[in-house]
């Protein structure tokens, strides 16, 4: 261990495709304070307009270089980092990494050998894998006696059974490692932890975790595990998302190749960047935009209406399916950034789940409130704000106390 328990600070870095958000938590709280002692986020990477901001600065245009526009990223977010340390020594480095595969599914510090590993999983979480384990590599040359940590989402549906994870493929396929693995694990994580503190016992019931941002997936927990999800064997499966697909029939990704002769590249950018709430609405992957659209006239308004009734209908039979492997439903939770403010799509969805029982308390809905069933529901519904950052750095704290 690098630093005292009394005095070290643990960095957690949240690494996308065109933004690295991060989070400083000061390791002397025991327990850990949920709240960090600051965070920021370097976005627009790779654009022509990128921007930083952190607690108490407001986001600023900055300068990246265009040959490497991630480790020039990553740069800035050292620089500013280290400038606020005040003295006090980095523990350690906690990374949201996607995908561990059927190998990895506890956080683990990570040395050269484990990253070429992870980087063999890249093809089943493009949009998020390669970014993540590229500021691992570049920290690990330059701070080679710093910890790097590796938090996977993949770990927390370590606990669904075989038969929800098995693919209806030939029974090789699965020896090979093709199976069902589940995401946004350290959402769910932190929802197991924050579940149970606020409604006691009554969440270790059948609940079912909404996770609804630019990605999105459902989360059925039994005993505050995960039981069952619809993200599989890669992050394009479940629920039509912002820009990607959600599941879809593989004849339809055969005919746009055997057909339209399309590439394996064109196809990839179909189905993670030009589907799901975008390329239905032809507005916005961002269910508040199009909303404002659905009254307009002709085609636009048409989408926009299309739009949100499929990503609703989508939610919808999720919730219903996963309700039937619980065999019922006791609650019903919302989170993520679509999830914990938009008060509408709870609305709709809740409107189309009356046949379980489920009634809305309309201003306790408005206010974003944390419980905002009616009390007549036969389902409690909540709204609970995800802290995946902090779920990072306590398992990173945890690491380097074992060892």
């Amino acid at each position: 261990m690098t630093a005292s328990r009394s005095d070290f600070l643990v960095l957690v870095l949240n690494c996308g495709s065109s933004s690295i958000k991060f989070a400083v938590f000061d390791a002397s709280g025991d327990p850990l304070p949920r709240t960090p002692l600051w965070n920021g986020k370097v976005q627009g990477i790779g654009g022509p307009t990128p921007d930083f901001g952190e607690t108490g600065v407001e986001p600023y245009r900055i300068e990246l270089d265009a040959a490497h526009p991630y480790r020039s990223a990553l740069a800035v977010i050292r620089q500013h980092v280290l400038a606020r340390l005040d003295g006090r020594p980095l523990g350690a480095i906690a990374h949201r990494v996607v995908h561990g595969g059927s190998k990895y599914f506890r956080p683990i510090r990570v040395d050269g050998d484990i990253l070429a590993d992870l980087e063999s999983y890249i093809p089943l979480a493009p949009l998020h894998q390669p970014f993540a384990l590229e500021a691992i590599a570049i920290l690990l040359n330059e701070r080679p006696g710093l910890p790097q940590i590796a938090c996977f989402d993949t770990g927390f549906h370590h606990t669904v059974p075989q038969v929800e994870q098995i693919l209806p493929l030939p029974f090789d396929a699965w020896q090979r490692g093709l199976r069902r693995y589940g995401f946004h694990g350290l959402s769910y994580e932190y929802m197991a932890t924050a579940l149970a503190e606020r409604h006691g016992d009554a969440a270790r019931g059948r609940t079912i975790v909404a996770h609804l941002g630019s990605g999105a997936s459902l989360c059925a927990m039994r005993n505050l595990e995960s039981a069952a999800t619809t993200m599989g064997f890669s992050a394009l499966e479940g629920l039509m998302m912002g820009t990607r697909t959600g599941s879809l029939d593989p004849g339809a990704i055969l005919y746009l190749m055997e057909i339209e002769k399309l590439s394996l590249e064109q196809v990839g950018r179909i189905l993670y960047h030009q589907s799901g709430l975008l390329g239905v609405s032809g507005i916005s992957p961002e269910p508040r935009v199009i909303v404002r659209h659905e009254q307009d006239e002709g085609e636009t308004g048409e989408r926009a209406r299309i739009a949100l009734d499929l990503y609703v209908r989508r939610i919808v039979k999720e919730i219903g399916a996963l309700t039937a492997v619980l065999g019922g439903l006791d609650m019903l939770i919302f989170t993520a950034g679509v999830g914990e403010h938009n008060a509408f799509i709870r609305e709709r969805i809740c409107r189309d789940l009356a046949f379980l029982g489920v009634a809305l308390d309309e201003p306790a809905n408005t206010d974003n409130a944390p419980v905002i069933s009616a009390r007549d529901s036969a389902v409690l519904i909540g709204i609970e704000p995800t802290n995946e950052e902090w779920v990072a750095a306590r398992h990173a704290v945890r690491l380097l106390q074992a060892q």
